[in-house]
């Protein structure tokens, strides 16, 4: 699996930075994207990258501010052209975002050439997609703003060759029913295939934030993640001014890191204040502030394996 950043900057786009847009690769559990924000010119920002709009399956809308979500209409009529035709689409956000949707398509004019199913997600929600499930939670910005959960499924231990070798039972096709089977009758005699697989793996959990400023929801979303992507605004400053826009700081962020047993954070959503050189010089001060913190400041077109 692998996390692209395709705008990470906060509210307005700069030179180096676009507005939020996230791609989540699902291989290779399946050949698909999921997208998560779509702030304004992310069509343009996938265009360079090797991710097609036909293999977005799955839009999450985290609020409806604008640097989130303008760039949606766009991309929804484009993946029309662009290998999405009859390929079904489902975008998931708050109270709002059908209408959003709707009304654009209908005032342009526009047409798609797929079916596309808008569900309006509340606190609480758990949806099941395929062998995935998203846990969502409402977070505290103002507005509606929700974070995600996903929770990928458990994979099946591999098998212990050498165990079976032991057994007098060499590598052939057999192995696979050792690997999709519960029991192997061999020459009369019965093989329990769980003994002859290592432990299965957890599957693992990756929480997208969207705005917030700390709340309880913000744990239980975190709790033993394997990754978050959580904005701070502010990499530095005053922690107050940070929550009176009901943004997070660095500060927060890093609490939550350690309340929650995290084991890594993607910070965007940085304030367009900072340049490139001012996040390079706050990160070696966040690094010593935090030493046990491990985080990454990222920035577009980052890509980070799972």
């Amino acid at each position: 699996m692998k996390i692209t950043f395709l705008g990470t900057s906060a509210g307005l786009p700069t030179k180096e930075r676009n507005t939020q847009t996230i791609i989540l690769s699902l291989a290779p559990n399946d050949n698909t994207f999921w997208l998560f924000d779509a702030g304004e010119a992310c069509q343009h920002q996938i265009l360079h990258t090797n991710i097609k709009l036909g293999k977005i399956d799955n839009i999450f809308i985290t609020h409806m501010h604008g640097d989130h979500l303008f760039g949606l209409p766009g991309l929804l009529t484009s993946r029309s052209f662009q290998g999405g035709e009859n390929k079904p689409l489902t975008v998931y956000g708050p109270a709002g975002i059908k209408m959003y949707i709707e009304t654009t398509l209908y005032v342009t004019g526009s047409h798609l050439n797929y079916p596309l199913q808008i569900v309006e997600v509340s606190d609480n929600d758990i949806l099941e997609i395929d062998q995935y499930k998203v846990y969502v939670k409402k977070l505290n910005h103002g507005i509606d703003s929700f974070g995600y959960r996903i929770q990928f499924p458990n994979r099946q231990g591999n098998l212990i060759s050498e165990k079976l070798i032991q057994q007098g039972i060499m590598p052939g096709p057999i192995y696979q029913q050792f690997k999709t089977q519960s029991i192997v009758e061999i020459d009369g005699k019965t093989y329990i295939t769980k003994e002859y697989r290592q432990p299965e793996q957890l599957g693992k959990v990756i929480t997208i934030y969207g705005d917030t400023m700390p709340c309880e929801a913000e744990n239980e979303l975190a709790l033993d993640a394997d990754v978050i992507v959580h904005e701070s605004t502010y990499l530095d400053g005053d922690i107050d001014l940070s929550h009176k826009y009901y943004h997070s700081h660095i500060d927060d962020v890093a609490q939550l890191m350690q309340e929650s047993k995290a084991k890594r954070i993607l910070i965007n959503h940085v304030s367009n204040r900072y340049t490139t050189d001012d996040i390079e010089e706050l990160k070696t001060i966040i690094s010593n502030k935090y030493p046990s913190l491990d985080f990454e400041i990222v920035k577009d077109f980052d890509e980070f394996e799972i």
